[in-house]
C-alpha cells in the first residue's frame, strides 16, 4: 500500500506503482479521506475526522476489503504520518513499513513558528 502525501493524491505513485507490480506485488494506491476524488465526513467540532489514527483505520479497512490481511506499506509527507499511525496500532497488519518525508510530529511543531508561518 502506497500512501500519498499533501496536496497531491495515489497519482503520485504513478511512475513507482507499474515497477512494483513488475517485481510481482500487488500494489494499492488508495486517496486518504479528502483528498482526489474521495470523500470525507463533514468536520467534527474536534476535528476528529481528520486525525491520522481516523485516516489509518480507513486504509486498514481498505487493504482488509481487498483481501490483504497482512502488507507492506509506504507513506509519503501526510501519508506517512497515516502509515505510522496504521503501523502502530495495528503491527499485525504491517509486514514492512517505509517512510518517506516524515518528520516527527514534535519537530514539526518545533519548526512551525511565527517565522515559517510567515515566509509562507
Amino acid at each position: 500500500m502506497l500512501l500519498h502525501g499533501h496536496p497531491r493524491t495515489s497519482s503520485t505513485w504513478h511512475r513507482v506503482a507499474p515497477l512494483l507490480v513488475d517485481l510481482g506485488f500487488t500494489v494499492i494506491c488508495p486517496d486518504l479521506r479528502g483528498y482526489g476524488a474521495s470523500t470525507a465526513p463533514p468536520p467534527a467540532a474536534d476535528h476528529s475526522q481528520a486525525s491520522k489514527r481516523v485516516m489509518a483505520n480507513d486504509m486498514l479497512q481498505v487493504a482488509r476489503e481487498l483481501g490483504h490481511g497482512r502488507f507492506d506499506l509506504v507513506g509519503h509527507d501526510r501519508g506517512s504520518y497515516v502509515a505510522l499511525r496504521l503501523a502502530l496500532d495495528h503491527p499485525e497488519a504491517v509486514r514492512r513499513l517505509a517512510l518517506v518525508d516524515c518528520l516527527p510530529i514534535s519537530e514539526h511543531l518545533r519548526r512551525a513558528d511565527d517565522r515559517f508561518a510567515t515566509a509562507w
